[in-house]
């Protein structure tokens, strides 16, 4: 990986492992690039996947090993700004980089029914063995990818394939059920919901008769009459059965032999992949956690951001080119530990420093247990008493996105008004640093006065000024306390023992800070409402935190230097109108109803390459009324535009869901446009019993 690892100056070993930027930028000539827009693949069952493909020019004498990324977000405009920054530099580098849209997306061919249907794997692992037979690769293949192709990547290795040689998943989930966009820690997410209407807007998008000829027309009103309402199904699925099971890595972690560089970060929707894949796979596998959200690192935020390339391209080198650059040899975990910071909802760069652990789990990580005693965290002893906790239903509002990509305002904000209505226990100021490294725990025994209950645990970073900055968070709904796969009675008045896990985190609390454990019965929009307005009452001499503390290190701690973002030169483009995102809340004091608005306008590009004006924008609203828990209502709404000479196509969707307290209702509608006039419609009206949530 490209990093540089420097021992204390007293111990003989040294770690220097040098850049491949230094070796290939200052030592190797770059390869000039050769870019093909588009390629067929052929599936066996006669469906086509397009492909955008980056080749070294030497590759027509000298084979290269390829890089492939398979994802569903059109290679050519929508993601090809990103998509270049990252295939250019690699294949200047010596691969061959691989871009297909999924079927039913971009210039591809076929429908997409669902997420990571086992069609869909099937599919990528054609497109391995189609590459590995082209005359420009030399017969090995890696995969890399963010979100959804980090996911692919992980489910193409639990596949086999025999060119597969390495992998990058980047920002990926295991669990499909757990951390994806279902059911979120054990609660449904009001803006997993939101995510439904995401890919109810991506997948009516058309084709390009640039690509596809005349054709264009009817693979697009193919794709808007037979798009499916992902929610639908999600919400159909309320327990992890066989419909979550299928396709989620970690039902079993043995089956992937490809050596993993897992990449994430703590501000991610899903940070706790990396060690997960630490502490389960028997592949090579080194892992590494920043502080950004839902980005590569090296392309996005929070910094600081990485080379994320260089270490991409060691990890490649090694295991498709068979250079000895002692990746092998690196540490198992490289970590950032953020560290005590006013909150800031739009920071550019979190503070904090890197470290390394030799191995997972670590020597240098133990748990330290705190009771819950009146309103404090105490070590070695527990609380006596009884307490209840009755939350607002619109608590939650500044724990931040679910899925923070680098947006307007997305990160948590001060938590004190939300603590102010939650149950807390601080612990004592802080004399030294506490570093927390890994997963923090709760053990509860409670109580529900109806025959439901959600539990919403924050773990936050209490500053003199009495400021509260949050640290990590975790969700049980109460009927999920013995597995995700099972739904277990709750009896009213019936006290309960459950254990919620927090996402994993990487934090550094200064001294003169505390500690503060906040409980609530709600945290929207990050979990829907249960079905009635409970009272949870804790029995607190059974209650206990646990949270990973890494030791000290004072003289002993080695220093990581990850290098500076590097990319390619810009993709030629054109910024018609300039990007912009809001993120506002109303409260409306006369029917108290509170709505936060978050907006997202991409602006208008026009990719001067391909000849093509794209925009995108999009809206989502989260609603509900104080104290009411059946008054929770999303919108979501989507606008697509693509404009070429005389060719003029916008489609546009919204997704409204909301509930009783028997079930959910989903409602949609998707429109295509041709020229500004409306050339299709097509509605949902669903209702969908509440099971568990």
């Amino acid at each position: 990986m490209a990093c540089l690892i420097t021992e204390k100056p007293s111990d003989k070993k040294i770690y220097e492992f040098k850049t491949s930027k230094k070796n290939y930028d200052t030592e190797t000539k770059l390869n000039e690039i050769h870019v093909i827009q588009h390629a067929w693949i052929t599936m066996s069952d006669g469906v086509r996947l397009s492909a955008k493909i980056w080749l070294p020019k030497n590759s027509d004498k000298n084979t290269a090993p390829a890089i492939l990324e398979i994802i569903p977000y059109r290679k050519r405009d929508a993601y090809s700004i990103r998509d270049h920054s990252n295939h250019a530099w690699l294949a200047e580098r010596g691969y061959a980089c691989i871009r297909p849209d999924m079927r039913g997306h971009g210039d591809s061919e076929g429908i997409m029914f669902d997420e990571y249907s086992t069609l869909e794997q099937e599919d990528t692992i054609e497109v391995i063995e189609w590459i590995s037979k082209q005359p420009w690769c030399d017969g090995s293949v890696g995969m890399i990818g963010l979100s959804w192709g980090g996911i692919a990547s992980l489910q193409a290795a639990a596949k086999k394939p025999s060119a597969l040689k390495a992998i990058i998943p980047v920002g990926a989930s295991l669990d499909r059920y757990y951390d994806d966009g279902g059911y979120l820690l054990g609660g449904y997410p009001g803006q997993g919901l939101g995510w439904g209407g995401v890919m109810f807007g991506y997948c009516i998008r058309p084709p390009d008769p640039a690509v596809v000829g005349d054709r264009w027309r009817d693979m697009w009103l193919e794709r808007l009459e037979n798009t499916p309402m992902f929610a639908e199904k999600w919400l159909s699925h309320q327990l992890r059965d066989a419909s979550w099971k299928q396709g989620s890595v970690c039902e079993d972690f043995k089956s992937i032999e490809t050596p993993v560089l897992g990449v994430s970060g703590w501000n991610d929707c899903w940070p706790n992949t990396v060690i997960r894949l630490l502490e389960n796979l028997n592949a090579p596998c080194k892992v590494v956690s920043g502080a950004w959200g839902h980005v590569f690192p090296n392309l996005g935020g929070p910094g600081p951001q990485i080379d994320f390339l260089d270490l991409t391209l060691q990890w490649f080198d090694f295991w498709l080119k068979g250079a000895e650059n002692g990746v092998l040899d690196q540490p198992a975990f490289l970590a950032y530990l953020q560290e005590s910071h006013k909150p800031d909802p739009n920071p550019t760069e979190r503070p904090g420093r890197w470290v390394s652990e030799d191995v997972w789990p670590s020597p240098n990580i133990e748990y330290k247990s705190y009771g819950l005693f009146e309103t404090k965290l105490l070590q070695n002893k527990k609380g006596k008493d009884k307490i209840s906790i009755c939350s607002p239903v619109s608590l939650g509002l500044n724990t931040g996105e679910y899925m923070p990509i680098s947006g307007v305002e997305e990160l948590p904000r001060d938590q004190i008004s939300d603590d102010e209505f939650s149950l807390c226990f601080d612990s004592e100021i802080l004399s030294d640093h506490l570093d927390l490294l890994g997963t923090p725990l709760i053990h509860l025994r409670l109580s529900s006065n109806y025959n439901c209950g959600l539990i919403a645990a924050r773990l936050c970073d209490l500053a003199p000024d009495g400021s509260s900055t949050l640290i990590s968070f975790g969700i049980l709904n109460l009927k999920q306390r013995k597995g995700r796969e099972i739904l277990a009675e709750v009896v009213p008045n019936k006290e309960m023992d459950l254990t919620l896990r927090f996402n994993d985190t990487g934090w550094s609390l200064k001294p003169g800070h505390k500690l503060r454990l906040a409980l609530s019965t709600n945290l929207w929009p990050m979990a829907w409402p249960v079905e009635k307005m409970v009272t949870l009452e804790l029995n607190l001499k059974d209650c206990t935190l646990e949270i990973p503390t890494r030791k000290s290190m004072k003289g002993r701690e080695r220093k990581v230097f990850l290098g500076e973002p590097t990319s390619a030169e810009p993709l030629d483009h054109t910024v018609l109108k300039k990007p912009m995102g809001s993120r506002k809340c109303h409260h409306n004091k006369e029917d108290k109803t509170v709505s936060l608005k978050v907006v997202s306008d991409t602006g208008q590009i026009k990719f001067n390459e391909i000849d093509l004006t794209y925009s995108s924008s999009n809206s989502q609203i989260y609603s509900i009324k104080e104290n009411d828990h059946l008054s929770p209502k999303i919108t979501y709404e989507a606008e697509f535009g693509f404009i070429r000479d005389t060719w003029k196509v916008q489609t546009r969707s919204k997704l409204v869901v909301t509930c009783s307290e028997e079930s959910f209702f989903l409602k949609g509608s998707i429109f295509g446009y041709e020229n500004d006039t409306q050339v299709f419609t097509r509605s949902w009206d669903i209702a969908i019993p509440r099971v568990i949530f």
